[in-house]
């Protein structure tokens, strides 16, 4: 069987240390085991229960597996949907960035387009929000030092590949626009 291209940020070496096995080795069991007629839990439980990967770990062949073999589409969810991340450190405090995303007249001057209706926060380490009827926002933020914090932001249940991309641009734009704003 030929080595299958695998485009991941986990390398052969990094997979084997936490597995056992590289890539081609866990595509070429699940082929054996029928896992291209299965659905994603079926192929994590088969990998978790009958080949003994760690939690984690089943996720993470589970989804190379179905990427690589055209069973799922990157940054696309078990349920069909798409996700679009965005990841940037920022000169500011991480008080300050949280506060931008949860005060809604700084967050006006930021973030264009603001539909976003916090569902739950956890002071200077999170937010989850509706952002329309269909989608929800996720921010996460990291402290780097006293003047220098991190945010992560993922927008969820995106319908497509192409949403996904446009909301990745979308986001990485309102980031920038945020640093300018803060300063």
């Amino acid at each position: 069987m030929a080595k299958p291209k695998v485009t991941t940020r986990f390398s052969d070496d990094a997979v084997k240390s936490k597995t056992g096995k590289v890539w081609a080795e866990w595509f070429q069991i699940l082929d054996r085991a029928g896992a291209r007629k299965m659905a994603h839990t079926e192929i994590a439980s088969y990998l978790h229960d009958k080949r003994g990967v760690p939690g984690w770990w089943t996720q993470m062949v589970a989804n190379q597996y179905e990427q690589v073999h055209g069973m799922r589409s990157a940054r696309q969810s078990t349920d069909g949907k798409f996700a679009a991340g965005v990841s940037r450190t920022l000169e500011v405090p991480l008080a300050k960035l949280y506060s931008a995303w949860t005060d809604g007249e700084t967050r006006r001057r930021w973030l264009k387009d603001d539909r976003m209706e916090i569902t739950t926060a956890t002071k200077n380490n999170s937010i989850r929000a509706k952002w329309d009827d269909a989608t929800r926002v996720s921010a996460m933020f990291y402290a780097k030092g006293a003047a220098k914090s991190q945010v992560v932001v993922e927008h969820l249940k995106l319908e497509s590949a192409a949403e996904s991309r446009r909301s990745k641009k979308f986001w990485a734009k309102a980031i920038d626009e945020m640093q300018k704003a803060l300063g």
